[in-house]
């Protein structure tokens, strides 16, 4: 002992490390993995545990341990409501289970290249009220930040909510045109480039002061139409969204796969010329290059006395024109090709078209009609090739989905 030194109770014996926090192994990861899994599939609203258990892949005794764990923690609640058996058996209805969120009130974020739209919900995930922003959002990502704050406090204070724990703002979703690097939660590339660095999430949180979590918007389109739309009741699905650029979620065994940084699915971008036009990206062929809208209109505007927009290019879908038709069938089998490798590797149950076009009759049958003939027999008859549901409000939904997981997991 060094001259000076007090003498204590443990002087004279080894110095013992203190112990360091134990770090989570595979098996907790697992875990956190499933728990995840659960509160994001009871975002669409109350489930049996049989329900889940085909909405995540998970087992019996899985989803049993899981739900009790949650419902003892407070994060879930038995519903007062029953479910009807599966298949319209006789047995006994299941009891469901819900999210047991907090009373308040979850703004969902949709910042498309164009536009900025904030809806505002309930913990249950109806839409309240809503408010929409042209803007030219690749420009700058602050401003269209701060757009996006600003119509989030308008749609709060034109909701005639009043004061109190119910009507209090508690958390946002967002999603942005581009991929979200999963560990910085920065935008990725250069498809954005006045984003360039910026974290939408942090940067939305202090404009509000309520917790922010971002993501792509085809994963957050693909989020919704799994509880909401056309892909409800399935777990594995391609979500296409095809509106000023093309991108996709991808939906594996009932949850969200973003990769190992958050940049799969990037369909857009997989190259179909060598010597094509040059992407925003910066490479050059593209396959955005060849199918997004603004490309599309290009093609179609000389043919027509009218100044064509989407609207208008999809009401002459509807009408039958033969020279729309060509043009919209020809870009979904471009797409359905590239779709075709991507279903043989993944072999989903749906692919759902979404997107400003996605509701184009002669778009879905051209994807259809690519994914048949260049997709391994086996899986192209198990994938069914469906027009998205919830049309320019998805990634919105998307969005309030994401913000309830959030607030639920907490």
């Amino acid at each position: 002992m060094a001259p000076g030194t007090p003498p204590g109770p443990l002087s004279g014996m080894p110095r013992v490390a203190a112990p360091r926090p134990a770090r989570a192994g595979p098996l907790d990861r697992v875990r956190a993995a499933n728990r995840r899994a659960v509160l994001a599939l009871l975002v669409g609203g109350p489930q049996s545990r049989a329900d889940i258990c085909r909405g995540t892949g998970l087992s019996r005794s899985t989803v049993s341990g899981l739900v009790a764990e949650l419902l003892a923690s407070g994060h879930l609640a038995e519903s007062a409501a029953r479910g009807t058996p599966h298949k319209g058996g006789s047995g006994r209805p299941p009891v469901l289970v819900a999210l047991a969120t907090p009373p308040g009130l979850v703004a969902g974020v949709d910042v498309g290249h164009h536009h900025v739209r904030a809806v505002l919900a309930d913990r249950s995930g109806r839409v309240l009220a809503q408010q929409h922003a042209e803007v030219d959002v690749d420009a700058s990502g602050r401003g269209s930040l701060d757009v996006a704050a600003d119509l989030v406090r308008r749609t709060l204070a034109g909701s005639d909510r009043t004061a109190g724990p119910e009507h209090r703002l508690l958390v946002a979703g967002m999603c942005v045109p581009a991929p979200v690097d999963r560990r910085s939660g920065t935008v990725r590339g250069g498809i954005l480039p006045g984003w360039r660095g910026l974290a939408p999430a942090q940067e939305l949180t202090r404009r509000l002061g309520v917790p922010t979590v971002a993501d792509n918007d085809a994963n957050l389109g693909a989020l919704a139409e799994l509880h909401r739309g056309a892909a409800r009741g399935l777990t594995d699905v391609v979500y296409i969204k095809l509106a000023g650029g093309l991108g996709s979620g991808i939906v594996l065994g009932g949850r969200l796969h973003r990769g190992a940084t958050g940049s799969a699915g990037e369909i857009g971008h997989v190259q179909v010329a060598e010597d094509g036009e040059v992407c925003r990206c910066g490479n050059r062929g593209c396959l955005e290059t060849r199918v997004a809208a603004p490309r599309l209109l290009r093609l179609l505007r000389p043919a027509y006395d009218e100044e064509l927009d989407v609207a208008g290019v999809l009401r002459l879908d509807r009408e039958g024109d033969s020279g729309v038709r060509r043009v919209l069938g020809d870009a979904g089998r471009t797409i359905g090709r590239a779709l075709a490798d991507l279903c043989n590797s993944l072999n989903p149950q749906a692919v759902v078209v979404g997107g400003s076009l996605g509701s184009s009759p002669a778009l879905v049958a051209g994807v259809r009609e690519a994914v048949t003939r260049y997709a391994q027999p086996d899986t192209a008859t198990a994938v069914q090739v469906l027009p998205g549901q919830l049309g320019d409000q998805a990634e919105a939904l998307g969005a309030v989905a994401l913000g309830t997981a959030r607030l639920a997991a907490t």
